[in-house]
């Protein structure tokens, strides 16, 4: 198979129908073979019946409902487990990404040799409220990550098969998944111009909320990157430092008690320094980060999978 076209959505029943005729007309005019997976995260709106009935019109069409809400990155999780086309192309239920996109794609992938291509979407169609975060964002991972995108949220995206089948994508982590596929060890990363489009059908399901969860997700991508398989690396060498500093001034402060003594000269109690306690608490934060490295280390080593989902029915998988 050359394609599967994984869509992620939630109570997008009015775009579905168009949708799926879209991609169906492009992917015969190029005669690829393709499944397309809709992914229905919990839709109030009668999505899941509406892809049951795509499915019995259209044998390419596949899907899997969550009994609850679970959130973009586990759908795409899940949808990544079933898709069994060379190249896998990603993009958002609501007609905003344009499947005219998916043969350049397909192309840049199979003939030009990346292994992940992200959409760049360079003339956006969002309010205002919605484009200036973004462009913080995006120039904020670029400098953190060292990933040379313009759009790391773009939902259009391929992808060769093998990547997205050693990729995990969990929390808010879709946001920053060109930083996972460079993580599992995936260098040729592309980008693409692409169209985006209006909103023709429902309205977004983004709130504010998005932006604090993406600044939190992008910390924790970068820990996990620099330090996830050896958290003792940071939290260990950090707590070893503290921990000297609190020592050497205990040591300094008895040391100075001791040559008072020596030499007749009336001292203080050295608990009546203030630094004897900055220099007990040293050493104390000092070992609970050396602790919590060791115990982040035996954690890392013995982990089991993250992920559960609550699924409700499959169809064609």
């Amino acid at each position: 198979m050359d394609i599967s076209v994984v869509i992620p959505l939630y109570n997008e029943v009015g775009s579905l129908p168009e949708l799926t005729d879209w991609i169906k007309r492009v992917m015969e005019e190029s005669s690829f073979t393709y499944e397309i997976i809709f992914i229905d995260d919990g839709s109030t709106d009668g999505s899941w019946d509406k892809i049951k009935e795509l499915s019995s019109k259209h044998p390419e069409v596949k899907g899997i409902c969550f009994r609850k809400n679970h959130g973009k990155s586990a759908a795409l999780h899940l949808g990544f487990k079933e898709t069994k086309g060379d190249v896998v192309i990603t993009m958002d239920a609501d007609l905003q990404d344009s499947p005219a996109e998916i043969p350049e794609l397909y192309q840049m992938i199979r003939e030009k040799g990346y292994e992940f291509v992200s959409g760049w979407k360079k003339q956006r169609h969002d309010p205002l409220s919605k484009r200036i975060p973004s462009k913080f964002f995006n120039k904020t991972a670029r400098f953190v990550t060292g990933i040379k995108l313009h759009d790391f949220n773009c939902g259009l995206k391929a992808y060769r098969n093998e990547v997205v089948k050693n990729i995990e994508v969990y929390g808010e982590m879709h946001r920053y998944i060109p930083v996972l596929v460079r993580r599992a060890g995936f260098s040729k990363i592309g980008e693409k111009v692409v169209r985006h489009q209006k909103r023709k059908y429902g309205k977004t399901k983004f709130g504010l909320d998005r932006f604090i969860k993406g600044f939190l997700d992008l910390m924790s991508i970068i820990f996990i990157t620099k330090f996830g398989k050896r958290p003792m690396h940071l939290f260990g060498a950090i707590g070893t430092i503290i921990f000297l500093l609190g020592f050497l001034a205990a040591l300094w402060l008895g040391a100075q008690k001791l040559y008072f003594l020596a030499h007749g000269i009336q001292a203080r109690l050295v608990t009546d320094s203030p630094y004897f306690f900055i220099a007990l608490a040293c050493m104390i934060i000092g070992t609970q980060l050396f602790v919590a490295g060791f115990l982040g280390e035996l954690i890392s080593r013995s982990s089991e999978a993250r992920n559960h989902y609550y699924i409700k029915e499959k169809i064609n998988l």
